[in-house]
């Protein structure tokens, strides 16, 4: 796999996660144009700024997590980072938020990493759950940690393989994106990534990288 690969599996995840919602903007456009109610005309408004909103969330959560990184050594805040994701998992989700990340500020690697880390194990609690998101520095390291809990916990034998050894050549799906990105960051950082048991009923993803 080149980076050429890894960019078309990129865009086409951001293009599958924004179809709904801009599609909804769209359709709320057609009923508001349509409709002469001012109940239906109000309800109307209501879908279209539920649909904006939905919309600036992933682009601000794909801008962090998927956009140019600028070096590793490059601070961003982690405050930012915890907004993004909380615009990802919010109620329709199903699915509560626990930051647990040590200080204001990390390398825009380790942002990336550990945003991409969350967004797997987020899609992983296909019934909703709790998902716990933690990074500390530690001896001379960064220590990240993705924790997912809830009803049922699915994250694909391909996706794990990827995280570990990154993406063969027969990769070519979209789902594969965000595992493929976290393998590479990691090992581009020189380290590494750690899954959990696949009959653990709490997922775990972990990843240590070295402290610049």
């Amino acid at each position: 796999m080149n980076a050429v690969d890894l960019a078309s599996l990129l865009c086409s995840r951001l293009c599958h996660d924004l179809m709904s919602p801009v599609g909804a903007l769209n359709n709320g456009i057609e009923l508001l144009s349509d409709e002469q109610d001012p109940d239906m005309r109000e309800k109307c408004l209501e879908l279209l700024a539920d649909s904006a909103r939905a919309s600036a969330s992933k682009l601000k959560f794909f801008r962090l997590a998927f956009g140019a990184a600028g070096g590793f050594g490059d601070d961003v805040d982690t405050r930012e980072a915890h907004a993004a994701l909380e615009g990802v998992f919010g109620p329709e989700r199903r699915i509560e938020l626990g930051w647990l990340v040590e200080g204001d500020k990390l390398p825009k690697g380790a942002v990336k990493l550990l945003l991409n880390l969350a967004l797997l194990g987020g899609d992983a609690l296909v019934r909703g759950g709790r998902l716990d998101v933690g990074a500390e520095r530690r001896d001379g390291a960064i220590e990240l940690v993705v924790r997912g809990e809830g009803p049922r916990i699915l994250l694909d034998p391909a996706l794990r393989e990827t995280l570990a050894k990154g993406a063969s050549s027969g990769t070519v799906e979209p789902r594969a994106a965000g595992a493929w990105l976290a393998h590479s960051l990691a090992a581009e950082a020189g380290g590494s990534i750690r899954l959990s048991d696949p009959e653990s009923e709490v997922l775990m993803i972990g990843a240590t990288l070295p402290q610049a």
